[in-house]
């Protein structure tokens, strides 16, 4: 059988794998939105094989970088199943909505810009519509983790969970080919042990060969601290020993869900007193309902919690807060506050009125729980640059700026390192994928020290397993 990387190769977006059978039958696995490329949707509506080829997709997680250009791929034709886990089903049909209204509102500021009409305005169109997306969701198929589901005689594949958010998994295949079985896993991005409301990642101790992400290659986290200290800290820093406001860029699925659960516990164990939260997000409401409805699959500690206290994403101080104008009246609330909002590199969504409202105030602090990819506001602003231009005014930075990566969802270098460990003994080689190319390379020479055949994928080209 071969395997071709066609999307996050040498690069951290855009997933997209593809294993061709000796007979011909193709599996992709993944269809996500490359944005390595100035972030030009257009560039994604153009896939470098016939989509009406595909037999089947397989689909590891919902963020957007992985399922992000199925409404596309089924745009251009693609008349197959698409399998994942139920959970991923029902936030990917939220992230899938999203893109539209996001793909709107570029479009709608692109021509509002542009002077020129034509072929300008051809490169501004939405990438897909919602009748894509409802397309799109009428294909999804939902399988348990680790249940084994037969995709046709020869090919067997399973779900198994990996951490890195809800629903989320490394696909393991089984493929029989001239008689003998070969053990191919898609890792999918590996989360991190002992991470707020999700499970470990479980290891695979039986593979021949692995496609594996490499994201945090070369890096470890922050392993001196808790998650509640650093929260303490910057609460108390802002909110307590000041009037101020704490503003925390968060994504709206996963992140925000993990930043709520703890400080649920911070103020349910008398840590701090009360501050009161916003939650100013609608795709993040959307997500936290679906956490609520696969409440089964959070970890052993928010199931606990749960038992105990209750809800794990709703205590006294908290407010979701839904419309627009209920968002703009936050700037007129005096009272020291937290403020969570999306999106997380401040590229669109009200974190931005936010930043606008609250960027010259002495008393804010912006705290960045998440990765700021470069050429973003988020990046500008860790860079210490003194002036940021925001709803088109340039805005002195006055906040305080601080960052922390211990709510990455994302296993280091380390947690990668064991992860690919345990299939060693059998293992014949791992493909690097999703990644830039300093950590592949890291992590390509850690994994060579331990013996085991490392290559970092390179787009398109054909290998033989």
């Amino acid at each position: 059988m071969k395997f071709i990387s066609w999307g996050a190769a040498e690069q951290v977006t855009g997933s997209m794998h593809m294993l061709e059978l000796h007979d011909g039958y193709k599996i992709l696995i993944d269809c996500g939105l490359d944005y390595d490329n100035n972030k030009k949707s257009y560039d994604n509506d153009h896939f470098p094989f016939d989509v009406e080829d595909i037999d089947v997709i397989l689909l590891t997680h919902a963020h957007i970088d992985h399922s992000g250009n199925l409404p596309t791929i089924v745009k251009h034709g693609y008349s197959g199943q698409i399998l994942c886990t139920a959970a991923t089903r029902d936030l990917a049909n939220l992230l899938l909505s999203d893109s539209v209204n996001v793909f709107m509102e570029r479009a709608k500021k692109k021509k509002n810009h542009s002077k020129k009409r034509s072929f300008q305005e051809f490169q501004n169109r939405p990438l897909y519509l919602h009748k894509h997306v409802m397309d799109t969701m009428d294909r999804f198929v939902t399988i348990p983790f680790e249940q084994s589901f037969e995709i046709r005689s020869d090919v067997q594949i399973q779900f198994i969970p990996n951490g890195h958010l809800l629903g989320a998994a490394a696909i393991e295949l089984k493929i029989t080919e001239n008689g003998e079985v070969k053990t191919i896993v898609f890792s999918g991005d590996i989360g991190r042990k002992n991470y707020p409301i999700l499970s470990d990642p479980k290891y695979i101790s039986d593979c021949d060969y692995m496609i594996c992400e490499s994201t945090y290659g070369g890096r470890l986290h922050t392993t001196n601290r808790t998650i509640e200290e650093v929260l303490i800290e910057q609460i108390e820093n802002t909110c307590i020993k000041q009037p101020g406001r704490l503003i925390i860029p968060a994504f709206s699925i996963g992140r925000t869900q993990a930043l709520v659960y703890s400080l649920h516990k911070i103020f349910n164990d008398k840590k701090l007193p009360r501050v009161d939260v916003f939650v100013d997000s609608p795709l993040g409401m959307g997500g936290t309902e679906v956490y609520r409805k696969h409440h089964s699959l959070l970890n052993e500690e928010a199931q606990s919690f749960f038992q105990k206290f209750g809800d794990q994403f709703e205590f006294d101080g908290l407010k979701y807060v839904e419309t627009l104008k209920e968002s703009k009246q936050i700037s007129n609330y005096f009272e020291p506050c937290i403020i969570i909002s999306s999106a997380g590199m401040l590229e669109g969504g009200r974190i931005q009125d936010h930043l606008y409202n609250n960027i010259q105030n002495y008393y804010a602090t912006i705290f960045f729980i998440g990765y700021c990819a470069k050429g973003t506001l988020g990046r500008r602003l860790l860079d210490g640059t003194p002036i940021v231009k925001i709803n088109g005014r340039d805005l002195s930075v006055f906040a305080s700026i601080h960052q922390t990566d211990l709510f990455s969802a994302h296993a280091d270098h380390e947690g990668l390192i064991n992860y690919i460990n345990a299939a060693k003994k059998k293992l014949k080689k791992v493909f690097l994928v999703h990644g830039e190319k300093e950590s592949m390379t890291a992590l390509q020479a850690n994994v060579e020290l331990m013996g085991i055949n490392a290559e970092i994928a390179k787009k398109g080209t054909v290998y033989e397993l």
